[in-house]
Order: structure tokens, then C-alpha cells, then sequence
């Protein structure tokens, strides 16, 4: 199956500095939630795009055949952080067609806020 798209942007990043409920289910979080619906693994390449800075990256995964990734910018760590209160951007490009899907959970007061949105395809 050839679902989706190979290029996909997020231009809204942010991820949140501190957080309201137990961990890790309220962890203030930015994720992208990955679909791969074929039947070949994904080789996923992120850039990470700031407003003062040269961009970050490239972040690289792999998403399993007809598998879904849900992908935590807090956890990226190779070959940096994402600082927390930081505008970002971000571009992913697969080898494969995937789908993809950003959201955010802001939990930084106990009245929680949930943005979710398909991202941008090429």
C-alpha cells in the first residue's frame, strides 16, 4: 500500500517546560505520530528548524512495515536536544510514503491542553 507522502512538515514546535499530573502519562509533550501502511520499512531523516539558530539534525528512525511510530520530540537526543520553551520547525523525509500527524500535550497547569494536526505533505 502506498499511503501518504515521502516529505512532511510541522511549522509549529514548541515543546512545553514543566508539567501538571503524574509522569509519564501528563509529561508535557510535542509528538509525531508516524503511519507507515507499506510493506517496507521507513528510513526517516528529521531537520529541526529554529528561529536563531542553524537548524538541528538529521535526526534518523526507522518505522516497521505497516507499523505506526508515536514519536516524543522530548526524547530526541541524537545528535541533540530539542531545548523546551524553544520555537521550532521540523521536516521529515522518508524513503518511503508515510503519514503524519503532530500533536502536543501542554500540561503545565492542572486544566490541560491537547492541539493535534495532520502535517504539511510534498
Amino acid at each position: 500500500m502506498k499511503l501518504g507522502r515521502k516529505i512532511w512538515a510541522i511549522p509549529e514546535g514548541y515543546i512545553p517546560a514543566g508539567s501538571h499530573g503524574p509522569e509519564p502519562q501528563m509529561l508535557s509533550h510535542e509528538a509525531a505520530c508516524i503511519l507507515n501502511a507499506g510493506e517496507q520499512d521507513a528510513q526517516v531523516e528529521i531537520t529541526i528548524f529554529f528561529s536563531d539558530r542553524r537548524p538541528a539534525g538529521p535526526y534518523r528512525l526507522t518505522v516497521p512495515a505497516r507499523r505506526s511510530l508515536h514519536l516524543h520530540f522530548n526524547d530526541l537526543q541524537d545528535p541533540e536536544p530539542i531545548p523546551p520553551e524553544t520555537d521550532y520547525s521540523s521536516v521529515f523525509v522518508s524513503d518511503v510514503p508515510i503519514v503524519l500527524q503532530h500533536t502536543r500535550l501542554d500540561s503545565r497547569q492542572a486544566e490541560n491542553a491537547l492541539l493535534t494536526t495532520v502535517a504539511y505533505s510534498e
